[in-house]
């Protein structure tokens, strides 16, 4: 339960409910902050949470998510989220430059995942 008080979660978890508050209560951001920051922070985050599932299952806090499973969960990602819905409901546009910020941040997540947590 570490990564719940880890500065890094924290940070990215705010950075991400503002950009989300700011757009619901429609305060002006610049579009690259509106469009891409939190496709960027998306996979770092629910790896995270996921992470903190699989230490919870398997009781062993020194456990890591491998590659695939990390690959896997990106690439589901990037189907719903930039083909699925976007064929499926207007709210939702394919674009991908969220595929790479997805893939982006799951490198990192992956990277940095046995130095942060």
């Amino acid at each position: 339960m570490n990564i719940l008080k880890h500065p890094v979660f924290i940070a990215g978890l705010v950075v991400a409910s503002s950009i989300y508050s700011a757009s619901i209560l429609n305060l002006p951001l610049p579009n690259w902050i509106t469009f891409y920051v939190n496709d960027a922070l998306c996979m770092p985050l629910v790896l995270s949470i996921c992470l903190i599932g699989v230490r919870l299952i398997k009781a062993d806090q020194d456990r890591y998510l491998p590659l695939l499973p990390i690959v896997l969960l990106t690439l589901f990602y990037a189907l719903v989220f930039e083909r699925w819905l976007p064929k499926s409901n207007p709210r939702y546009t394919a674009d991908w430059v969220d595929v790479a910020l997805y893939c982006l941040g799951s490198l990192l997540f992956f990277i940095f995942q046995r130095k942060l947590y």
